[in-house]
């Protein structure tokens, strides 16, 4: 089982930048894809991106492409969301994701098996 927490939220204008972390203990953090999500009120979660074991590849959902950028450090056990040109919809709880087992890249929440427990972004118009 993984321990997943994320820091980094708060409240940002519109144009802003926020970077969350997501530190991860209790499993090898290095052999597993990891990814973010994010619910907003009244809305199902959904994908934001996703970064294979050794950040060879990444995926975006359309809405953050060119904006986000997803990375990951794993001698910190340690994966990051860089979050530029925030727009009031970006507004959400952001969660941090682990795979359900090895070779499974947590691009949709089906093959999600463990969640953080989520960090508030909040843009300002």
């Amino acid at each position: 089982q993984v321990q997943l927490v994320e820091s980094g939220g708060g409240l940002v204008q519109a144009g802003g930048s926020l970077r969350l972390s997501c530190a991860a203990s209790g499993r090898t953090f290095s052999s597993y894809a990891m990814g973010w999500f994010r619910q907003a009120p009244g809305k199902e979660r959904e994908f934001v991106a996703a970064i294979t074991w050794r950040g060879g590849n990444t995926y975006y959902a359309d809405s953050v492409k060119g904006r986000f950028t997803i990375s990951r450090d794993n001698a910190e056990n340690t994966m990051y969301l860089q979050m530029n040109s925030l727009k009031p919809e970006d507004t959400a709880v952001y969660y941090c994701a682990a795979p359900k087992g090895w070779g499974i890249v947590p691009v949709s929440a089906d093959r999600v098996g463990s969640w953080g427990q989520g960090t508030q972004v909040t843009v300002s118009s």
